[in-house]
């Protein structure tokens, strides 16, 4: 961690501190709108295919949305959803493939993301962003997401009734949201006390507890063809927390376990591209 890294790091803990000795529940607020805050914006130059795409974009809850279609019109639809503080431009190496197997490819920067606009991002909303593209665009067939955008998958698609006929590739999901505050919690020194109120504001913005936002919770609802991969030493969203799916054994779910990829890597590998499109 470079010095003003650590040094901001540093200030952010000491706010927390005095703001909890004044008001947990102030604390447990703030410290969920910075859970919700990407601290990097990836607005690298599109690369070349994204150059050539056709761009299109819509409001969402006040943001404006960036996305980008490859091979309008096709029968068959595909869209990419990236993870917390990437952008789908880092999934370039797929939309050739892709739209050589006759999708027609979508893709979509979401709220505080890539060249989308907003300043936070929760999964409510990203589900929300992935049933505004299905009904404006779609309706797609398809999904290929990582990390955030997994577990927003995994909900949107929970409520689409037609939810068999489609298929959908995980990567490295976002399995818990309770292990995400979790790792959250710890690297900011925040107290118990202070989570309560976090996890009441996560229960009053989305009517359930921070439990219930749970890819292993969800699966036993989905009846789409899905692909999971997951590397054994991805720090970010773990193998524990994939393992309760794994041990269900349901009919429609495929693994491919890696080893040494870790959490981005995963989705750049070779092999597991070809997996993925393949798959579709």
């Amino acid at each position: 961690m470079k010095l003003t890294q650590r040094l901001a790091l540093k200030y952010i803990r000491t706010k927390f501190k005095l703001l909890s000795a004044i008001s947990k529940r102030k604390a447990g607020e703030k410290a969920f709108e910075l859970f919700c805050t990407p601290q990097y914006r990836n607005r690298k130059k599109l690369p070349p295919i994204f150059e050539k795409s056709e761009r299109l974009s819509f409001s969402l809850k006040g943001n404006r949305l960036q996305g980008y279609r490859w091979n309008h019109p096709a029968e068959k639809k595909v869209l990419i959803l990236h993870g917390f503080e990437s952008s789908v431009i880092n999934f370039d190496r797929y939309v050739r493939p892709l739209i050589r197997k006759g999708y027609e490819v979508l893709a979509f920067d979401a709220p505080a993301h890539g060249r989308s606009s907003g300043k936070r991002i929760n999964v409510l909303l990203y589900k929300n962003m992935i049933h505004a593209v299905n009904e404006k665009y779609g309706p797609v067939n398809s999904f290929i997401a990582h990390s955030l955008g997994g577990l927003a998958l995994i909900l949107a698609l929970e409520e689409m009734k037609d939810n068999k006929e489609k298929k959908a590739v995980l990567i490295a999901p976002a399995c818990e949201t309770t292990t995400a505050a979790d790792s959250f919690f710890r690297f900011l020194k925040l107290d118990k006390e202070v989570r309560k109120e976090f996890d009441k504001r996560i229960e009053t913005l989305g009517g359930q507890p921070p439990s219930w936002f749970s890819v292993a919770r969800a699966a036993q609802n989905i009846n789409s063809s899905v692909l999971f991969l997951q590397d054994k030493n991805d720090e970010m969203t773990p193998l524990k927390d994939v393992v309760p799916i794994i041990q269900k054994n349901y009919s429609n779910f495929k693994f491919m376990i890696t080893e040494g990829l870790g959490h981005r890597r995963i989705y750049r590998d070779n092999k597991c591209s070809k997996a993925i499109i393949e798959f579709l």
